[in-house]
């Protein structure tokens, strides 16, 4: 009990500003302080939507196109602007904003205040939209291809042709873009150095293919080795980002979405989907061992790591709440009623 006191009182002198996603409703609520601050309402539809800081601002980007900021120091909305039909994220770039469309087919460049600058057309749908200084990448669904393009003269600098079977989702890591493909088991890499291409494939020491779908963003990376949720399968693969040789696997007790390192690298953690769903596994990421799963929610859609690694805040979908736990004991510290949470985002984080 006197461990938990001494959390909660840790939790509280240095308490995070957490914005979470409320899935059904269009909202955003605020947290701070551990304490439900506020909400910021009529946002779109925010089924997978995405939450991004630059310059004192929070930007979110709906399903259904529409970009909006909100001011973090009263949690104002301060704009938002129609940029397209269909969404799929966004990226900053030399103090830009470009927005990555499903319908129209197109890259949206705007201001930090929602100003439209300039329009791409791509004939695609664009996805795994990524910057790196003044070069922003993205991949093109229907035609195969990856363009890179000066984030300050929006001009084509180069363009991968034939890159593989419907690229979708895509990582900045090692040095590298990484995409991969809804119809082929291979992952194509982007040279940041000097903008080569080449495709690779992840197999295992039994030469099976280890990446089935190309999910990126449930990835955890620590240094040069991804942490990939294996599809279908209860177990986490661990794949060099440098070489893309396969380091081995780590059993799991359920069928893993995200993975997550903690800012620290001490932790590894792993929600699941299907029968596992209401749980958490934490693994000591240098032993690879679990060190422990425990039942924390109905539904754990998302979770953040606290940027000193401590804690873990965490979206319960059915039981319309937010949860901060201990890392690793996985004690909960507090729990918060939010409506039809999912994204978890923190400031600073």
């Amino acid at each position: 009990m006197l461990y938990l006191i001494v959390l909660f009182l840790f939790a509280l002198a240095y308490a995070e500003k957490v914005y979470v996603v409320e899935r059904e409703r269009g909202s955003v609520a605020v947290v701070e302080g551990d304490r439900l601050k506020s909400e910021v309402r009529d946002l779109g539809d925010l089924n997978h939507a995405t939450i991004k800081f630059f310059n004192g601002n929070a930007y979110v980007v709906s399903r259904d196109g529409f970009l909006s900021r909100i001011d973090t120091r009263d949690d104002r909305l301060l704009g938002k602007v129609k940029v397209g039909e269909s969404a799929i994220g966004f990226t900053f770039c030399k103090g830009k904003i470009a927005v990555a469309n499903y319908a129209p087919h197109t890259v949206v460049f705007l201001s930090p205040g929602l100003q439209v600058l300039y329009r791409i057309e791509t004939g695609s749908r664009n996805v795994g939209i990524k910057s790196h200084e003044k070069l922003l990448l993205f991949s093109l669904m229907d035609r195969d291809e990856i363009w890179a393009v000066d984030c300050e003269s929006y001009r084509r600098i180069k363009v991968f042709e034939h890159v593989g079977e419907m690229p979708f989702d895509a990582l900045l890591a090692a040095g590298s873009y990484l995409v991969g493909f809804f119809k082929e088991s291979s992952v194509g890499v982007v040279s940041l150095k000097d903008l080569t291409y080449r495709k690779v494939r992840f197999r295992s020491r039994e030469n099976e293919v280890v990446l089935k779908i190309p999910h990126f963003g449930l990835w955890g990376v620590y240094g040069d080795v991804a942490y990939v949720p294996a599809v279908g399968e209860r177990k986490v693969h661990l794949v060099s980002l440098k070489d893309f040789s396969y380091k081995g696997s780590i059993d799991l007790p359920g069928f893993p979405v995200f993975v997550s390192v903690s800012p620290n690298g001490r932790y590894v953690a792993v929600n699941y989907s299907g029968d596992k769903e209401d749980f958490l596994t934490i693994i000591d990421r240098e032993s690879g061992k679990i060190v422990g799963t425990k039942k924390l929610g109905r539904r754990i859609l998302h979770f953040r790591f606290t940027p000193d690694g401590r804690f873990i805040y965490l979206s319960s979908y059915f039981e319309n709440k937010l949860k901060k736990v201990s890392v690793p004991q996985l004690d909960l510290i507090l729990e918060i009623t939010v409506p039809t949470p999912s994204g978890v985002f923190i400031k600073g984080g």
